[in-house]
């Protein structure tokens, strides 16, 4: 389906061109170990710092993240990289999987989605929308809607118009008509979402404020 299609079958993704422009933005991530352990790394941070502090720890490794070497590094190695207590506890475990054989992304990569999201939401760390976002942005799955998704509640929220926040009953339903190309869909609300925060981070550096 094409983004022209669906911006035909509800007019929010008409908007969401208008405000974010032609071209939607690249949310394509690393496969594998560095995809999964960068969407630990990310949660809670905002992406500016997740960035910076992911530069940190390749710095750190010499440019190369693998399991052995997350394994080999101290817990204040990996403090100094930004990584919490309990994100060191995370990360250890899913370079412990990957190393000993118990998590095989060759197989997690063949499997529909719901195995696959199975698979993932078993390691300590991993829950539904970290799952759900490696699926749609390192496997190109087409039919993803991660309604975990923060992005996605606001955005869903402005874009529809509704006083408060969507349900996850809601976004559900919203979604349906928008099958089997939902991970589309979601593209194009992150891209809305993206956009309207730079011209807000804009406008406040134009009015000689700091951004959010």
């Amino acid at each position: 389906m094409s983004v022209e299609h669906l911006a035909a079958l509800d007019p929010i993704f008409a908007e969401c061109l208008r405000v974010g422009g032609p071209v939607i933005r690249d949310f394509t991530r690393p496969t594998g170990f560095v995809g999964l352990l960068r969407m630990v790394m990310e949660q809670q941070l905002s992406t500016k710092v997740a960035l910076a502090l992911w530069a940190k720890l390749q710095d750190r490794l010499g440019g190369e993240v693998t399991p052995d070497a997350i394994l080999a590094l101290d817990d204040e190695s990996l403090r100094a990289c930004g990584f919490s207590r309990q994100k060191i506890g995370y990360a250890r475990g899913l370079a412990e999987a990957v190393a000993s054989g118990r998590l095989d992304f060759d197989i997690i990569h063949d499997l529909p989605d719901e195995e696959a999201i199975a698979q993932l939401v078993a390691l300590k760390g991993i829950g539904r929308w970290s799952a759900e976002v490696y699926l749609m942005t390192t496997l190109d799955r087409p039919d993803i809607w991660p309604i975990g998704d923060l992005a996605i509640q606001l955005g869903v929220q402005r874009l529809k118009g509704w006083a408060d926040k969507p349900t996850a009953k809601q976004l559900i339903e919203v979604a349906e008509p928008w099958r089997p190309y939902r991970s589309l869909a979601a593209r194009l609300v992150w891209h809305h979402y993206v956009a309207l925060q730079e011209q807000a981070r804009a406008a406040r550096v134009g009015k000689g404020l700091p951004p959010p």
